[in-house]
């Protein structure tokens, strides 16, 4: 009975996001001009110790529904088929596969992501700094739309909307262990 309480408690997660405090940013280029969005809502379970990362896990799912490019007109079309059928994909999917200290607070993630049901493997890095009891952990990485099936039809010109998305995030954490 103990071994499986042990067993049970060393899977819970050990770290929640702070709700309203992070940030996951994408940019890409229209006819060569920065565009930048945001995805609202999204969601982590991540269960690592900082010390001994190897054995860690960090899951994501990202509300695909919740982008927006603070544009209406453009937000209005982010939904539909060509771009994010939030209809058929709700949401966008991160399991990390294996976790690697880099020293210094760096770490590196790699695992699948899945867009519209496409995945890629993928290799995050990741810094961790903390204090006041909170972590933060920034990182950025780049992907392909159309490797993703983003802009589908007449908008996979990559002259009118660029191939390359650059994504960068900020996580706000409780309950993780100190560096």
């Amino acid at each position: 009975m103990i071994a499986i309480a042990g067993l049970a408690s060393a899977m819970e997660p050990m770290a929640k996001l702070v709700p309203g405090h992070g940030q996951i940013v994408f940019v890409t280029k229209q006819m060569g001009v920065p565009v930048e969005g945001a995805f609202k809502k999204f969601d982590a379970q991540i269960a690592f110790d900082p010390q001994k990362p190897e054995g860690g896990t960090v899951a994501m799912q990202i509300d695909m529904g919740s982008a927006t490019l603070g544009v209406p007109q453009s937000d209005a079309e982010l939904p539909k088929a060509p771009w994010f059928d939030t209809a058929r994909f709700p949401k966008a999917n991160f399991h990390s596969s294996r976790i690697k200290t880099l020293g210094g607070g760096r770490f590196e993630i790699a695992g699948r992501l899945t867009i519209k049901g496409t995945t890629q493997e993928l290799v995050v890095p990741v810094t961790i700094t903390q204090s006041a009891g909170q972590s933060v952990a920034t990182g950025s990485f780049a992907i392909q739309r159309l490797a993703f099936k983003i802009g589908e039809g007449e908008w996979t010109d990559t002259s009118m909307v660029g191939d390359d998305v650059q994504v960068r995030f900020k996580l706000v954490l409780t309950g993780l262990r100190p560096l």
